[in-house]
């Protein structure tokens, strides 16, 4: 190859283009890992969104037939259904760093789908309902919609997960 002089530059932009051009395959886990982080984020919107009246001299309080004396076990059931998909995604991600590992195991992978698809029911309600209220607020209707689209991602995701 006499004639062809290749410099150091050259090889480093063959080597970051190959790195941009040829990406390894992300593992199921990563994705799943990513899809619950995301649903989080939404979720996170949707609460913050529903006090953003506090901000402008509106009242958030909703008409309800809960007694005050059971609002702490209203809390806590929420304080748990948030933290399930913390749960579900520290595994993920341990599944994805370790795919020899415990958290890998079929059952796990099943586990993620089930808990996905309960996720997913659950959304579809509060969208359904959010969309029935006559006062409904947009905005939440399009954040529900968006965490019920990244549940069924999840269930896709979790799905292929598992059977593969």
């Amino acid at each position: 190859m006499a004639g062809i002089r290749v410099n150091e530059m050259d090889l480093f932009s063959v080597a970051l283009f190959s790195a941009f051009v040829v990406l390894p395959p992300v593992g199921q886990a990563l994705r799943i890992a990513a899809l619950w982080i995301a649903w989080l984020i939404v979720m996170l919107f949707h609460v913050e969104l529903g006090l953003m009246p506090l901000f402008h001299g509106r009242s958030v309080q909703i008409e309800t037939d809960v007694p005050v004396a059971r609002l702490p076990r209203l809390f806590m059931a929420m304080l748990l259904y948030l933290m399930v998909p913390v749960l579900a995604m520290l595994l993920a991600f341990h599944a994805a760093a370790d795919p020899q590992s415990w958290s890998a195991a079929s059952s796990w992978r099943g586990a993620q789908w089930w808990l996905s698809l309960l996720y997913t029911l659950t959304n579809l309600i509060h969208l359904t309902a959010d969309i029935r209220i006559p006062d409904a607020r947009r905005d939440q209707i399009v954040l529900m919609s968006f965490l019920t689209l990244i549940g069924l991602m999840l269930n896709v995701e979790t799905w292929l997960w598992w059977r593969g």
